[in-house]
């Protein structure tokens, strides 16, 4: 009578561990936005812009009609970095990441298919049939902890792809001040070239008519072939930043004949003031964050790999044998690797070395934000008051010299070589004022991705993690 009570009971708890399992297996499924929500919220967050999974031709469609409405007007910053959000496709294809990441967690809260063999043999006039199912036990039993762990790599994903599109939102920003300026100083230089076009002329004259010296037309013929040179070299610095520009917003056809304004924006009336940087950066940029979330995961999965290290497989199955004019022969098989050989020290070495690596990797790049912020906020303000001094004492006073330079001429005192002359300079002043004013909008750029982003080449989460996943999973 005992025994058949234990019978029952453990065919019970047998079922119950299939049904569980089968249940858990089911409960694994996608989420509707495929984490895109964490990227929307963290972006708008920090640039208060709109970005997009383009998943279908509806999709697809509403981007293009945003972004003929944005091309509709000359392009300001603000549109142009809408437009490289919403229409870049490199970065549409770092939001497939997201998909990639989320499958890994539905695959890991699902169960190893069960396995089923069968086997018949003969021996004279009698049939042997055997029939096993083989069920994956240890796969059930960390299929908590491995969905844990596949839940933080997602989540360290959505880091990451927010942080990409942080960086393409930036490039956008600089290209655009870039292209601005190039092409603002395309009109100054044709400036330039047309006052030494016509100082050359009149050299060219004056020597015909014998009242300027040879060498002195020659200085003239000379200064008007080097602007011409320096023309065409502005020239294509000013269609090769276009050139950028089109390439992140990922423009083609007639879309690529948008129009730049014609000006670079003015300078704040003051900088920014900011302190605590530092504290600032470490809260909020998402390298840091990254990099503290990667060491937590790989401490969570050293956990799990010490506790299957000795168990490389573990699987139970339920036979059936019969043979031919003999009772159905009924049990259970459990399949377990003897750590004879390999008793996963290495497997658990490996994954304490990782660990210490993203500590060690974490704190490297918190100092290195704490320096990159420094140093970007000194370049930034470096940047304003250059483009301040300029703008407040350089150029004035080249224009009162002008001034008082036509005003000379117009008394006769200076000739009119030195007329021009004069306004090639104060010429020269203006583009190196659109320079300092270039440089100050490429810093503030700089400074708004070293508060918030990210640093180049840092945010390469996901290596370490995956082979602590993998390690503690081994035999799965």
């Amino acid at each position: 009578m005992t025994k058949t009570v234990n019978l029952k009971t453990g065919r019970s708890r047998t079922l119950a561990l299939v049904l569980s399992a089968v249940f858990l297996g089911g409960c694994a499924t996608f989420s509707e936005d495929g984490g895109f929500g964490s990227v929307e919220t963290m972006t708008r967050e920090r640039l208060d812009k709109e970005v997009k999974w383009v998943k279908n031709e509806r999709d697809a469609d509403a981007v293009q009609a945003t972004v003929k409405k944005l091309l509709a007007a000359p392009l300001s910053v603000d549109s142009a970095v809408q437009i490289a959000l919403l229409n870049n496709r490199g970065l549409q294809a770092t939001y497939a990441e997201l998909g990639i990441a989320e499958a890994d967690l539905v695959q890991a809260g699902r169960m190893r298919n069960p396995g089923f063999s069968f086997a018949r043999s003969t021996r004279g006039d009698e049939v042997e049939i055997e029939r096993t199912f083989l069920l994956d036990l240890l796969g059930l039993i960390t299929m908590p902890i491995r969905t844990e762990l596949e839940q933080r790599r997602f989540e360290l994903t959505k880091m990451r792809v927010t942080a990409d599109t942080l960086q393409v939102a930036a490039d956008t920003r600089r290209v655009f001040f870039s292209a601005v300026a190039a092409q603002e100083a395309v009109k100054y230089m044709d400036q330039v070239k047309l006052a030494a076009e016509t100082s050359a002329e009149l050299a060219r004259r004056m020597a015909a008519a014998g009242n300027f010296s040879k060498l002195d037309q020659a200085r003239e013929q000379l200064f008007y072939a080097e602007v011409t040179a320096q023309l065409a070299r502005v020239k294509q610095t000013a269609l090769a930043e276009r050139e950028r520009l089109t390439r992140l917003m990922n423009l083609w056809g007639e879309d690529i004949r948008f129009s730049l304004p014609g000006r670079l924006p003015d300078l704040p009336k003051s900088a920014r003031e900011m302190s605590d940087l530092e504290t600032q950066a470490l809260k909020q940029r998402l390298d840091v964050q990254g990099a503290m979330k990667e060491a937590e995961n790989i401490a969570a999965s050293l956990g799990l790999t010490k506790a299957t290290g000795f168990i490389s497989v573990l699987e139970v199955g339920y036979q059936r044998t019969s043979e031919s004019g003999q009772p159905f022969k009924r049990g259970y098989e459990i399949e377990l690797r003897l750590p004879i050989f390999d008793w996963g020290g290495a497997r658990v070495a490996r994954a304490e070395h990782t660990y210490m690596q993203a500590v060690n990797r974490a704190a490297d790049i918190a100092v290195k934000a704490r320096s990159e912020v420094r140093e970007a906020y000194n370049a930034y303000r470096t940047a304003f008051d250059l483009a301040k001094h300029y703008r407040d004492e350089i150029v004035p006073l080249r224009k009162r010299i002008s001034e008082e330079n036509l005003l000379r001429y117009n008394g006769m005192l200076i000739g009119v070589f030195e007329l021009l002359a004069d306004a090639r300079q104060q010429i020269g002043s203006v583009n190196s004022y659109i320079e300092t004013l270039r440089d100050y909008w490429l810093a503030e750029s700089s400074l708004t991705l070293a508060l918030t982003g990210q640093s180049p080449g840092t945010l390469k989460m996901g290596g370490g993690m995956q082979s602590a996943a993998e390690t503690a999973g081994a035999g799965h």
